[in-house]
């Protein structure tokens, strides 16, 4: 008898997390595009970083769902140490330098506007991606005898 393994790493809090980075990715994307298109001559800085915002989550959500092979697991953990980055250093600056983001982006005040999510979401995505490692074989079916 054969009992396949799971061809996706995606179940639990693993799909919980791909989901939550999707629509975050959706959210920053809508925000910036339509801050950009409305006012990006009131705050440049600002609007661009919300777009930046955006192609980070959009690769997040990408590359965690294609984590299992290597090159993309590598891909996931740059695009989710750049978000915990980007997330604390326009954090306070938000606070410490208010004059130069005098309009939201995603990751201001830590991302008090998205419910501080995007300050907590980086630090779930490193767990997983810690606790959740590629297989150097592929996934098949494994042999299960009685």
């Amino acid at each position: 008898m054969s009992t396949p393994v799971p061809s996706s790493r995606m179940t639990g809090i693993g799909r919980v997390l791909v989901v939550v980075y999707a629509v975050m990715a959706l959210a920053a994307t809508g925000r910036s595009f339509v801050q950009i298109v409305r006012r990006f001559d009131e705050a440049p800085l600002a609007y661009s970083l919300s777009a930046v915002a955006a192609v980070v989550y959009i690769l997040a959500t990408l590359a965690l769902v294609l984590a299992r092979r290597r090159g993309w697991y590598t891909v996931a953990w740059v695009a989710i140490v750049f978000e915990l980055t980007g997330v604390i250093v326009i954090g306070a600056l938000s606070l410490v330098l208010p004059e130069l983001f005098s309009h939201d982006t995603v990751w201001s005040v830590f991302g008090r506007g998205y419910l501080f999510i995007p300050l907590v979401l980086p630090v779930f995505g490193i767990w997983w991606l810690r606790t959740h490692r590629p297989s150097d074989v592929p996934a098949e079916p494994v042999e299960v005898t009685a």
